[in-house]
């Protein structure tokens, strides 16, 4: 499994310990987010006010899960089967890590 791309203020992927934010069980993406596919440079893009992020397919495939129905765990563990042999602990701990980056930016939230 690769890792989603990382800017500035990014938390690293911790150890066992890394907890997604105490407020999101069930994370969707916010409002004010878009998951879109650009046709022109043939990558997907997290699109928001006046801004946007280029996903790698690590992220795409975290950020769909995000509807506000599958709790963190569902969510790792679709991805666990997914990323298999990749070991349960380091997926959990990328998606993890990914998810607390995005909750900080204020694109993923509490589902509904």
């Amino acid at each position: 499994m690769t890792e989603p791309r990382r800017t500035h203020g990014t938390p690293p992927t911790a150890g066992p310990g890394l907890a997604a934010p105490a407020t999101i069980i069930r994370p969707r993406l916010a409002p004010k987010a878009r998951l879109r596919f650009d046709r022109k440079s043939g990558r997907h893009m997290l699109l928001y006010p006046e801004k946007g992020l280029v996903l790698n397919s690590t992220a795409v495939d975290i950020l769909r899960l995000c509807t506000g129905e599958l709790s963190v765990e569902a969510i790792v563990e679709r991805l666990a089967a997914k990323y298999a042999p990749q070991p349960r602990d380091v997926v959990e701990r990328e998606v993890l890590a990914f998810l607390a980056t995005m909750a900080d930016r204020g694109l993923v939230r509490e589902g509904p």
